[in-house]
């Protein structure tokens, strides 16, 4: 031991001589916020590194100082301080040990701080965009994160409302449970509430087994309905009191299951509108409507534009093993001008279908590609009352059919025969429109 500590003695260039400890941590600038989304996977790498390099002091720390504390802990400081110099260097060796403590201490919290700034960068990877209008909505989609709100996204189509609810979802307490999404739209009127509860055996027709739904296996995790706006009015319902109750029974089952799921929902429609119209229940849109997203359409973050070609330029150039080295500026030009109503999506279509043809190092679009825009589509006041007419009138044939049919759905003389409508279409069409078919019957008795 003894030689080891002459060999410790000899190396070192004066116990208080932290130069390079403090080089080391100097290097660092802890100092900045979250970076732009343009340069995110650098941004990350970066954070990364320097959290990791960190670490590596801070163990480095932690040995010295455990070899300092083992060697006075065996009594063997006499050996170690041989010599008239004693007093002089117990100091500075005290100070030395007192300054590595509060170094570490210092690399505690910068690590946390990186650790943070690995996290935010790395919630919104794959959204890219600098403009007000998108940095507005992800600063709100960072504070609803840590908590278990229910989150309502709106936005036209293509503007990356999925994006932003798995990024959410990353940046929740239940980043280690499963995202689990579902189109809403996607999924037949009749198996909707099957595909989201679940059902038992025997259930109905072809239910050979039992299935589990969404919302069981989205346990403890998040559960993301897209398109919400297009569940029938059954459906809306059972929602609401899963997001009332925190329970639901599966479909033709009697137990009542607790519904541990944070909902996050995306629509593309007017959900106000639709609650005139009578097709989306206004006590389900303010249980959703908890904590409300918009997100901006490309028109609205023109700026962006650039950063969004360059992405999807290098994405699907490394994908296709091209080395594409500048952009057309006419084409930069026209793809600026354009108005995108297909959003990002249509964009990122445009960018790989090109990709996919370009012969170049020069990366260009054929303007034929991208459609004249359409017609000026009505004010949503003049939307909203269309809609309304629209409806009115089918609720008046509706009632008139009933009334021919004496209050009668189906059947030879039924209302659904009269309107060359399936029976179901229409029983969902009388609750949506909130029709009393009784009504009809007591009308057709006097």
């Amino acid at each position: 031991m003894a030689s080891q500590m002459a060999a410790f003695r000899d190396g070192h260039q004066g116990v208080g001589d932290l130069d390079v400890v403090r080089q080391r941590f100097n290097t660092h600038d802890s100092s900045s916020g979250l970076r732009t989304n343009n340069a995110t996977s650098e941004s990350v790498h970066n954070c990364v590194h320097d959290s990791e390099r960190n670490m590596g002091i801070r163990a480095a720390m932690k040995i010295v100082l455990d070899f300092i504390r083992a060697a006075k802990l065996r009594d063997l400081t006499p050996q170690f301080w041989d010599g008239a110099e004693h007093p002089e260097k117990k100091a500075a060796l005290e100070s030395a040990v007192e300054e590595l403590e509060l170094l570490r201490e210092q690399l505690d919290k910068e690590n946390l701080a990186l650790r943070g700034e690995v996290d935010r960068v790395s919630m919104f990877e794959e959204i890219v965009g600098t403009s007000p209008a998108l940095q507005a909505v992800l600063s709100r989609a960072t504070k609803v994160a840590a908590t278990d709100s229910t989150v309502l996204i709106t936005g036209e189509t293509g503007t990356g409302k999925e994006l932003v609810a798995r990024a959410i979802h990353r940046r929740s307490d239940r980043v280690s449970r499963p995202f689990v999404g579902v189109n809403c739209a996607a999924i037949p009127r009749d198996l909707i509430a099957s595909d989201l509860f679940g059902h038992e055996k025997g259930a109905f027709t072809g239910a050979t087994q039992q299935r589990l739904g969404r919302f069981e296996l989205a346990n403890g995790g998040t559960l993301f309905l897209d398109e919400v706006g297009e569940l029938p009015v059954e459906t809306q319902i059972a929602l609401l009191r899963v997001l009332q109750e925190h329970e639901f029974e599966r479909v033709g089952g009697a137990r009542r299951i607790r519904a541990d799921v944070r909902v996050i929902a995306a629509t593309n429609r007017d959900l106000q509108a639709a609650i005139s119209a009578g097709s989306f229940r206004s006590d389900l849109f303010y249980r959703l409507n908890v904590f409300p997203l918009e997100m901006p359409s490309l028109r609205d973050r023109k700026e962006d534009i650039l950063l969004l070609v360059e992405y999807f330029i290098d994405r699907y150039a490394r994908k296709a093993g091209k080395n594409i080295k500048r952009l057309n500026k006419k084409t930069l030009e026209l793809l600026q001008s354009y108005p995108w109503p297909g959003n990002i999506r249509e964009l990122q279509n445009v960018i790989e279908r090109s990709m996919i043809l370009c012969e170049t190092e020069i990366f260009s679009i054929d303007e034929n590609w991208l459609p004249q825009p359409p017609p000026m589509t009505p004010e949503p006041k003049q939307q909203v009352e269309l809609t309304r007419r629209l409806l009115v009138q089918e609720k008046d044939m509706i009632e008139e059919a009933l009334k021919a049919s004496r209050g009668r759905v189906f059947g030879p003389m039924g209302a659904a025969t009269k309107l060359g409508i399936p029976r179901s279409t229409l029983e969902s069409k009388i609750k949506s429109l909130k029709i009393d078919k009784n009504r009809f019957r007591t009308l057709s008795e006097i």
